[in-house]
């Protein structure tokens, strides 16, 4: 039996990146996988069309977390099309870099809002289910810099760092309900910004990095597998990081 074989998950900006990698791997699982994307309506066709090649279920929902009344309405419509949810990733995310001096405040409130508010808004709406099948795992992606913090990312990283006090509180919170909540906080990760950066940029990061290299969306979406499996029921409240001994 696969790990997450019948399964009903649902992965926030997914349309590329860390969110595609971990609907595919979620698929390959035997999840059931809904998933939302902002813009690119061309790209979410192809990932569904990914997602069901595994045999699953899998449906896109063009939806903005950030906005309280369409989290409530991807909630109720993955509700009708698969009748139950057992995984939340909330991993949709933007950044919007600048030095303090310069930072806009509209700047500042896109970034809290689409990953932050976004987090709050999807996780209130999809507890519901859950509470009433006493069970559920919900995984936030966080970031290093939530942890470690980042020049010109004072927005971007706070967003991240508000992530993990959430996901701890949730973790107590819903703990007597069989409901876990775990943060995941990737380090440099491979993608397609990361490949347009000169050489020489990249040698510079890698000698920050223990292990040598950028990571893998696939690697980020082994540790989402884990969190979402059987695997890590005793495990709820952490944060696990996946960032090449960046930050210990």
């Amino acid at each position: 039996m696969k790990l997450l074989e019948g399964k009903v998950a649902i992965v926030t900006g997914a349309a590329r990146g860390i969110g595609e990698a971990i609907a595919l791997k979620f698929a390959e699982a035997g999840a059931n996988v809904a998933f939302t994307y902002l813009s690119s309506e061309a790209k979410a066709l192809a990932l569904e069309e990914k997602l069901n090649s595994f045999g699953i279920k899998a449906k896109g929902y063009k939806s903005n977390a950030g906005v309280y009344a369409e989290a409530e309405q991807l909630i109720n419509d993955v509700m009708a099309d698969f009748n139950a949810l057992d995984v939340v990733v909330n991993n949709a995310g933007i950044t919007k870099d600048n030095l303090m001096l310069r930072m806009s405040e509209q700047d500042w409130d896109a970034v809290i809002d689409v990953n932050l508010k976004s987090v709050f808004n999807l996780t209130k709406f999809a507890i519901k289910p859950m509470m009433k099948a006493r069970k559920g795992s919900i995984i936030n992606v966080s970031s290093i810099v939530g942890l470690i913090g980042q020049g010109g990312q004072a927005n971007y990283s706070a967003s991240k760092a508000g992530i993990i006090g959430f996901t701890k509180s949730i973790a107590k919170e819903l703990g007597s309900r069989n409901i876990r909540c775990n943060a995941i906080a990737p380090g440099f990760i491979e993608t397609d910004m990361t490949g347009e950066l000169p050489e020489e940029l990249k040698q510079s990061y890698f000698k920050s990095i223990p292990l040598g290299r950028f990571g893998k969306g696939s690697e980020v979406a082994d540790v989402a597998l884990f969190l979402a499996s059987d695997m890590s029921s005793y495990v709820t409240g952490q944060v696990l990081s996946v960032c090449g001994a960046l930050h210990t």
